[in-house]
């Protein structure tokens, strides 16, 4: 016969062991998130300056959507 009580424990602590590596990817997604955005600020800064890159070594953001309302989750 099963042990319900054991199984129960290993079912929770594989939950939370899901629950704290959620939490830690998301710590790291806001990070690297922070990151995109100040770059994207300085790449538009020395754009609006008429500093251009060469056209090999543009990154196409437009198909990068960074969603600030993930945070507040």
């Amino acid at each position: 016969m099963i042990d319900h009580e054991s199984h129960l424990k290993q079912v929770i602590a594989n939950q939370r062991a899901l629950a704290t590596e959620i939490q830690e990817l998301n710590n790291t997604l806001s990070i690297k998130r922070e990151q995109f955005l100040k770059l994207q600020g300085i790449v538009e800064y020395l754009d609006a300056n008429g500093i251009k890159p060469e056209s090999n070594e543009q990154v196409n953001t437009s198909e990068v959507k960074i969603s600030e309302t993930e945070d507040s989750k």
